[in-house]
């Protein structure tokens, strides 16, 4: 079977298509990795499956479509979907360098890599194809996803648990309130991140209600994570960022300083309120 999407993808020009597969580390700079496609393909494929959700499941909460959608568009669910396009394979091909396949080779493997593969191809061919082309392709690949996320259980609290066990962190639930006749009831529980309100649920059992909290919970946590790991690798290439002549002059100047304040010792005039001076990585005392 060959999917609309890797025939879209083989549409593409090669400059295009080379970044779709370029790691950050074998770029010059992160702007010609892959990365600025994963952040746009990250966006549309999220309103690509809620569009298709909405339209799918007319009767459906936005609690419920929001579950769904959580499962759908996780980095999980796009390695499965990279995998299955063999987006892995393709990776290793467009691999340059001798160093480059061998690292390719052990990134073809890395659930994020897969997934970051697959958000940055459905941004590249939204990009030269436009929203109309790229949603059934989409749709096409993720199907099986939907169907299942809509068909099957899906545990969100043990997916949480796991989650939070990777931290350290624990999560509580607490019951907020309910309505309704003891023969249809409503519950609405809240989870709690280590005391952090991150999550609300509704259903007609405590046991639903803490299923729906606890996805909400996920979803905001997982996505502090990606805004974590961009912030990080964008700190990450400003430090690789090579200084200017400018900067080079004046580190001899701040080194001077800095080997001049190292010598003064204090005198009377220091510290004259009588505080000591913190220790190194020690604790403020609460009196």
């Amino acid at each position: 079977m060959t999917f609309r999407l890797l025939t879209l993808a083989q549409q593409l020009d090669q400059a295009t298509l080379r970044q779709v597969f370029t790691h950050t580390s074998w770029a010059p700079d992160r702007v010609q990795s892959y990365e600025r496609l994963e952040f746009l393909g990250d966006s549309v494929l999220s309103l690509c499956v809620t569009t298709e959700l909405y339209r799918r499941f007319p009767d459906f909460t936005e609690g419920h479509l929001a579950r769904l959608r959580a499962y759908v568009v996780s980095r999980a669910t796009c390695a499965r979907v990279a995998t299955r396009l063999g987006l892995g394979k393709m990776l290793r091909e467009h691999a340059g360098q001798a160093h480059e396949a061998a690292e390719a080779a052990q990134l073809q493997g890395n659930q994020n890599v897969l997934a970051d593969l697959t958000e940055a191809l459905i941004g590249a061919v939204y990009l030269i194809f436009g929203y109309e082309a790229v949603r059934p392709a989409v749709i096409e690949v993720f199907d099986e996803h939907i169907t299942f996320a809509e068909s099957s259980y899906i545990d969100h609290k043990t997916e949480l648990q796991e989650f939070l066990a990777r931290s350290g962190q624990s999560v509580a639930y607490k019951v907020l309130g309910f309505s309704g006749p003891p023969h249809d009831r409503e519950f609405e529980i809240e989870a709690l991140v280590d005391g952090e309100s991150l999550g609300r649920g509704f259903g007609t059992s405590k046991k639903r209600a803490e299923q729906g909290a606890a996805a909400e919970a996920l979803h905001e946590l997982q996505a502090r994570a990606r805004r974590a790991a961009r912030r990080a690798r964008l700190r990450g290439s400003r430090a690789r960022r090579p200084q200017t002549a400018a900067e080079e002059a004046r580190a001899p100047e701040e080194q001077a300083d800095g080997a001049s304040d190292a010598g003064h010792a204090p005198g009377a005039g220091d510290a004259q309120d009588g505080t000591p001076p913190a220790a190194s990585g020690g604790a403020a005392e609460v009196s």
